[in-house]
């Protein structure tokens, strides 16, 4: 592949220099290279690139248009921009040290003036991508198809009352898994941006479900026929574009999943923002997925809880994600997931060493993030006060009570007979923010 200019002459290869560094275009704590438990952290934190935000966010709101004017962005041929913003994206690939991307189809080709234009645009973009891919060593974390951008799309895809629109949507989302697979993708992910309704006025709850349900099982049919090996994630989000969606959060998804079979095909990949917006913390979302054996990956960002929509803002809270590392830690990691930075520059913020200095602290964050979970777990004072808080469920009648060995008529005698008036323990919940403030400040 020939060399193509730098988009980022000015910037190198983000190094790590130690907490102690003040280079706001060095690491701090993310060593890439540092050797955790047998592995280079890159490993245990699979960072990913979010392509839409960062290379197809111009800082635009609902109040303004774009403020971002990036320097490959020029020329009237579609595909020659396309494949200079691609060369710009795999050059701040390798200098932030990211080992993977993401992208939704749309993102990387123009659409045509049919399906099959766009498919052939698309292939252009695919092959550009596979030869930058091979050079860099860069790979797909997963994919996607945007099916809530294009006008068709507007009352929905797989639940659009129009079964042209749901066949349309399911010739897009074909491709876009063949194309995961040819980029050897890790995930494929369904964000259902506009599967959802504006009023039950015109709406028919039932029967849109049913149709996104039967839209999966295609998906997961096709997968199976073209070899493709990655997992199927769902991503949760409550509302915004629509005033409700049908994914709302982790709990309504497993409550779809199940109904309709599609359980051992899908997990979950978990956007921190979405979580806000569902009224939940993020670790409880990471929570919820672990308990049914389905977390699959993470978006990672933050929201702004003054704000009631979807910020997309980098995550610098080392508490709250201190907390969602200590769940997955605890449940073994993400697997063939990632962490995913599906966050985007403040309007403001249009200088090209902005994307860098954005990355660099979401990037620390996560660093940091785990080593002090990695330090909660090992101390085992968390793992040891929650042993003890339901230690009674460990033998005896709380055992049986787990197991589903005895009934009401059982634990009544039991309380009449023996246990008498319960003695209430203190959850001492002060005592364990203490705690956790210990090792986030010590």
């Amino acid at each position: 592949m020939k060399k193509t200019r730098a988009h980022f002459p000015r910037i190198k290869t983000i190094a790590y220099e130690g907490p102690k560094s003040a280079n706001p275009l060095a690491f701090r704590h993310y060593n890439p290279d540092e050797i955790v438990d047998g592995k280079p952290l890159s490993a245990h934190l699979r960072f990913s690139i979010a392509y839409w935000h960062s290379f197809r966010g111009v800082g635009s709101d609902p109040f303004g248009p774009g403020t971002i004017v990036r320097s490959w962005e020029k020329g009237t041929d579609a595909i020659s921009i396309a494949k200079a913003r691609m060369d710009a994206a795999f050059e701040f690939f390798q200098k932030i040290r990211a080992p993977f991307y993401c992208f939704h189809d749309r993102d990387i080709a123009p659409e045509g003036r049919s399906l099959a234009e766009t498919n052939r645009n698309l292939d252009k973009l695919v092959a550009h991508a596979k030869g930058l891919q091979k050079a860099t060593g860069v790979r797909m974390l997963w994919g996607t198809a945007n099916l809530f951008s294009n006008r068709r799309y507007m009352c929905g895809a797989a639940t659009n009352p129009d079964a042209h629109v749901f066949a349309y949507a399911a010739a897009q989302v074909k491709k876009a898994l063949e194309v995961t697979k040819t980029l050897g993708g890790e995930n494929y992910v369904f964000w259902g941006g506009r599967e959802g309704y504006e009023t039950l006025l015109n709406t028919n709850l039932k029967r849109e479900q049913d149709h996104l349900a039967a839209f999966l099982h295609m998906a997961v049919d096709y997968a199976k026929s073209i070899g493709f090996k990655g997992q199927f994630l769902i991503e949760p989000k409550p509302k915004e574009p629509t005033k409700h969606q049908y994914d709302f959060d982790v709990a309504a998804g497993i409550a779809f999943l199940r109904t309709y079979g599609l359980e051992k095909h899908f997990k979950f990949n978990i956007e921190t923002n979405h979580a806000t917006l569902a009224g939940h913390t993020f670790q409880h979302e990471i929570e919820t997925a672990i308990a049914q054996g389905m977390l699959g990956s993470i978006d990672a960002n933050a929201g702004d809880e003054l704000l009631g929509w979807d910020t997309d803002q980098f995550n610098t809270n080392v508490k709250e994600i201190t907390l969602a590392m200590v769940a997955i830690l605890r449940a073994g990691g993400l697997g063939q997931g990632g962490l995913n930075f599906d966050a985007k520059l403040r309007r403001p913020s249009i200088d090209p060493e902005d994307l860098f200095h954005a990355h660099i602290g979401g990037m620390d964050t996560y660093a940091l993030a785990f080593k002090l979970a990695r330090r909660i777990l090992a101390d085992g004072k968390f793992s040891a006060f929650l042993k003890d808080r339901y230690a009674s469920y460990d033998t005896g009648y709380g055992r049986a009570i787990e197991k589903r060995r005895v009934g009401f008529r059982d634990l009544n005698k039991l309380v009449l007979t023996k246990l008498g008036e319960p003695t209430p323990r203190s959850g001492k919940q002060e005592y364990l923010e203490n705690l956790l403030n210990s090792y986030l400040h010590g």
